[in-house]
């Protein structure tokens, strides 16, 4: 029981991870290499606001939440708008270029030693009995519920509201789309702000549960091959992708060896590539094409 509670929090780690990759793929083709970065910077930010809010631990995670849709909102206004009808692996290597500053910034701004955020906010993080003699902690099953929330959100979302058409309709002709009254920096700001929103929640819930250093980057990386696995453009895939990669690695620290998890995902991801290297769920010709 104990390890079918660690794979369902760890499917819910990478899905909310994951998420951020989708977003921006579904509507822009580019791949955010950076995603991983921008996660621990939204962990940082909390660290920050709990610090100069110590009374109001509530304020201080909706500044760092709030802080996160701007950062993504900025970074494709002064940065990657000027990456549109360019060469798709150009703005690929800006992200590469952009995760490097980020990390380094970050270093030289916080350290690299580890900090622990939720005890500057005042919070606690007792287990959760889930019977059996089965537990979680109280982050954990809150990681778990957000990205239900959080999903269920994005597919109302994209079905129902007029943004979220538009952005389907970007991602699946923009040129079509622009002549049709649709501005395109406004919808690909909106995906960079929601997957950078996505991606701060996540790195924030991580930190709370477990402490938050420079290795957090590699969580974000870990989660790529889910989205992937899933497929790229696809919401539900992200999901699917999630729970196989969390499967695998939790398989392997059990039955094989720990320190091999960080390895297994991108195992299963090879292995996807040489079956069906568009995804679960993903569109074929568009994965080809790119």
């Amino acid at each position: 029981m104990q390890v079918l509670a660690n794979l369902v929090v760890l499917t819910a780690i990478y899905a909310l991870i994951s998420c951020g990759y989708v977003l921006i793929y579904r509507v822009s083709r580019v791949l955010n290499l950076a995603h991983g970065e921008l996660m621990m910077l939204g962990a940082y930010l909390l660290f920050t606001l709990a610090s100069l809010f110590k009374g109001g631990p509530e304020l201080a995670f909706a500044g760092a939440v709030g802080l996160s849709l701007l950062v993504g909102f900025v970074l494709y206004v002064v940065l990657m708008r000027k990456m549109t009808g360019e060469l798709v692996i150009a703005a690929v290597l800006v992200t590469i270029a952009l995760g490097i500053l980020l990390r380094g910034l970050m270093v030289l701004i916080w350290t690299a030693r580890d900090l622990h955020p939720i005890s500057v906010l005042g919070w606690k993080n007792p287990p959760v009995p889930l019977g059996g003699g089965t537990s979680i902690s109280s982050v954990a099953l809150a990681t778990i519920l957000v990205a239900v929330v959080l999903y269920l959100a994005l597919m109302l979302f994209f079905r129902y509201t007029r943004w979220g058409l538009q952005m389907r309709a970007v991602g699946e002709r923009p040129l079509l789309a622009a002549q049709r009254g649709i501005k395109l920096h406004a919808v690909y700001a909106l995906a960079w702000a929601l997957s950078t929103f996505s991606g701060g929640l996540a790195g924030m819930l991580l930190a709370l549960d477990s402490g938050l250093g420079s290795t957090m980057v590699i969580v974000g990386l870990k989660a790529f091959p889910a989205a992937l696995v899933g497929g790229l453009d696809s919401l539900l895939g992200a999901v699917v992708g999630s729970f196989i990669v969390a499967a695998a690695e939790i398989l392997a620290i059990h039955f094989i060896d720990p320190l091999i998890s960080d390895v297994v995902p991108f195992v299963v991801l090879i292995a996807m590539l040489l079956v069906r290297p568009w995804g679960l769920f993903g569109t074929k010709e568009e994965i080809e094409r790119v």
